[in-house]
């Protein structure tokens, strides 16, 4: 694996987050955006478009901000939805007993050839199919 560095959809949406107990998160959010070697997926896109958008959010986006964010961080790399990336993730779910969606996002990191996974979701220092998961708000 190589220094490349996915990012779950959390690490977005905190980078958005206009809450005050959330401003540390915030913060972190945004340096880990701002440091070299960060991939994305298409399924944390849209993740992030939905939750982002959600009409029951408090600090809710319009479309068009949603999406001009979504289109600024097409910068990275991001992982297409694959046939190759489901069956990766079905495996992985079977192997470790993880849910689906995060099996996908690990899925998707290895696909890339990522290291490391920057994710709450999922316990950190936990190492999946060669990819370490942080939590960097720990």
């Amino acid at each position: 694996m190589t220094g490349r560095r996915f990012l779950d959809t959390n690490i977005l949406l905190y980078s958005i987050s206009r809450t005050p107990d959330e401003a540390a998160k915030r913060a972190g959010a945004i340096e880990l955006l701002d440091q070299p070697g960060c991939c994305l997926s298409v399924q944390v896109l849209q993740e992030f478009y939905v939750q982002a958008t959600r009409a029951s959010r408090p600090d809710a986006l319009p479309h068009d901000i949603a999406a001009g964010l979504i289109a600024a961080w097409q910068r990275f790399e991001v992982q297409d939805n694959t046939l190759a990336v489901m069956r990766g993730a079905l495996e992985i779910k079977a192997a470790h007993g993880i849910s689906y969606w995060d099996s996908a996002i690990i899925a998707a990191a290895r696909a890339l050839g990522c290291g490391e996974l920057y994710t709450e979701d999922l316990s950190h220092g936990r190492i999946v199919d060669g990819v370490a998961i942080i939590d960097p708000f720990r």
